[in-house]
């Protein structure tokens, strides 16, 4: 077993808080290993400007860091699940995921309003399409503006006026210690989260047994089955950042829940079902259910977005 373990990870303060977390996790269990964690800059990071949709979608959070790992530069790397492609590099792959926390999104208003209290007109801070096109459905009036950057950046520009709230991943608010903040959490009826939100994945090389030994205890069993589940969901999509794609999958007394959701961009068009099936056969469950939904009219709509046949 290997006595030093390289981190990769993005630079942000919440990117930075997730690797530290999983460094404290795997110290405790091993207290002979010498952790380091190393800071890499995503495209995703340097392109704040324009919307993830238009500049290439989750890749961009993950594709360098992954050149880290395939080059030896380093020897994990904590992501956010919610930013990892279906598809990785060959040689990679997702060795664990820890438990998840709150997988939900939250309302922080300027005003302290809740969603149905925001006024007519109302400026939501959003780049995600799957936030836009959700709120879209639920409120049509309310006026979608782009939001880039890290936590502190997009409460900064609340503050200063430039929305009237905007909308959070509640997991990343829970870690930063901004619950205070928080105006309202948005129930899953109203808002299904991206694929794997709240879950923290540890990537590796899959010929490194020194590194994986190390860290195979970090899996959550529970965690992993479902976020299985809703990316097999995403992967017959073949859905990305460019299109309002959401799931959500629970799993309760061996019966694996799993919602699911298409839209088009200017939520009009919304598309919601679910299925249940057992635990061994979670990541079918989530093939079958992106059936049911290209069947009942998601078809069309990811073709309008895409622009080409979907198989």
């Amino acid at each position: 077993m290997k006595n030093q373990l390289r981190i990769g990870t993005r630079g942000s303060q919440l990117a930075l808080w997730q690797a530290n977390w999983i460094k404290e996790t795997l110290v405790r269990k091993n207290p002979d290993l010498d952790v380091e964690i190393v800071k890499i800059k995503t495209t995703g990071d340097k392109i704040l400007d324009v919307p993830l949709a238009k500049v290439g979608g989750k890749g961009l959070f993950v594709k360098e860091i992954e050149t880290a790992l395939l080059d030896n530069s380093v020897d994990l790397a904590v992501h956010s699940m919610k930013d990892v492609p279906t598809l990785l590099p060959d040689g990679l792959k997702i060795v664990a995921i820890s438990e998840r926390e709150d997988p939900r999104d939250v309302i922080i208003s300027k005003e302290g309003r809740t969603l149905a209290q925001l006024q007519e007109g109302a400026r939501i801070g959003t780049s995600s399409l799957r936030r836009q096109a959700q709120l879209a459905g639920y409120r049509p009036d309310l006026v979608m503006e782009p939001l880039r950057g890290n936590i502190n950046t997009r409460l900064k520009k609340l503050r200063d006026g430039q929305y009237d709230a905007i909308v959070l991943a509640y997991a990343g608010v829970k870690r930063l210690g901004w619950e205070g903040e928080v105006t309202q959490v948005l129930d899953t009826d109203i808002m299904l989260p991206a694929i794997g939100q709240g879950a923290l994945g540890i990537e590796a090389r899959g010929d490194d047994p020194g590194t994986l030994e190390r860290i195979l205890f970090l899996n959550h069993s529970e965690t992993s089955l479902c976020v299985r589940a809703e990316r097999a969901f995403l992967h017959r999509l073949e859905g990305g950042c460019q299109v309002p794609i959401a799931a959500y999958a629970t799993t309760d007394n061996g019966t694996v829940t799993l919602t699911g959701l298409v839209a088009g961009v200017d939520g009009e068009k919304l598309i919601r079902m679910e299925v249940r099936s057992d635990e061994a056969s979670a990541e079918e469950a989530g093939l079958e259910l992106a059936e049911q939904i290209l069947a009942s009219g998601g078809r069309e709509i990811l073709e309008e977005i895409y622009c080409r046949e979907i198989t």
